[in-house]
């Protein structure tokens, strides 16, 4: 083997199995994988970053994939990593569709549409108000959330007064908040791997919650996007730098256009259940993985 890689992947959901997958057709390759890099167990010294007996940062590439254990830690030495080896995906892109922000303002600036938002300071809790009789209803959401955690819907003047001492005890800097979006309460969740599209599926809200998230109680269903969703995912994976991308879209009822409304950089491959519904999109998405990983590694 003359390339070595590290990859950190959750294993739970079927991802110790998607894991033997890759590892499988990277081995086939030339690619030999030291697998399970939680980057929480590693230390830096001396110029280096060790995981056990690994010198990390003298793999040809980190492929991380691991959404519901990050800690600040693994995410600073993950920056420190990507100045020195290529990253599946690249610590900015990362960062970036962390930060909901960030990714919005980006989308907006490239001509993508998304929720209408606004960003404002803590000692400016008047501009909230300003938000709230203009969009009668609106969308707090924590910047660095996923999963639809800490999401929490604002109808009216006594829902925002009850919600701005919580927010005050967070000692939160700044707020973000989205004009509520009206919609079916359904979504397309589009995967998109090195530019390609991989698949697609939706996810439809609880009848006592808005939130199409699985960890909020939504569920999956079967759906095949038009050419214009495919379109509009492609082009904001792109925007994000992302390599691998679930770039979730509504369709807005009162603008009549799709919206986006986040972008996943760690999107789960499809589980065991999933697939017995009709989900086959992971052989897809381990090849394009595969191939990303090849190129990438190439001497």
């Amino acid at each position: 083997m003359d390339r070595k890689i590290g990859m950190w992947l959750y294993s739970n959901g079927g991802g110790d199995k998607i894991q033997k997958k890759i590892v499988k057709k990277l081995r086939e390759r030339g690619i030999d994988t030291v697998t399970d890099i939680n980057l929480r167990n590693s230390i830096a010294k001396k110029g280096h970053i060790y995981h056990e007996k690994t010198v990390v940062d003298e793999l040809d590439l980190f492929f991380s994939y691991n959404a519901g254990e990050q800690t600040q830690y693994q995410v600073f030495l993950y920056q420190a990593l990507n100045r020195v080896i290529p990253m599946i995906n690249s610590y900015e892109s990362f960062s970036l569709t962390e930060d909901k922000f960030q990714t919005s303002f980006l989308l907006q600036k490239h001509g993508v549409a998304t929720p209408d938002f606004q960003l404002c300071h803590r000692e400016n809790s008047k501009q909230l108000e300003k938000i709230m009789s203009k969009w009668s209803k609106m969308v707090y959401k924590p910047t660095d959330g996923w999963g639809g955690m800490g999401l929490t819907k604002i109808e009216n003047q006594h829902t925002l007064d009850m919600l701005m001492p919580f927010l005050n005890q967070m000692d939160l800097r700044f707020f973000y908040v989205e004009k509520f979006v009206k919609y079916d309460n359904t979504d397309f969740r589009v995967d998109i791997v090195d530019g390609e599209f991989v698949g697609c599926y939706g996810r439809k809200a609880s009848g006592s919650d808005w939130r199409t998230n699985i960890s909020s109680g939504g569920s999956v269903f079967l759906r095949e996007p038009d050419d214009e969703v495919i379109a509009i995912a492609k082009k904001a994976a792109k925007i994000c730098g992302t390599d691998i991308a679930g770039v979730d879209v509504i369709y807005d009822l009162e603008r009549e256009e799709y919206v986006v409304l986040e972008v996943n950089g760690i999107p789960a491959f499809a589980t065991p259940e999933q697939e017995k519904q009709g989900l086959n999109f992971n052989k897809k998405k381990i090849d394009l993985i595969v191939d990303m990983i090849d190129r990438k590694t190439q001497k």
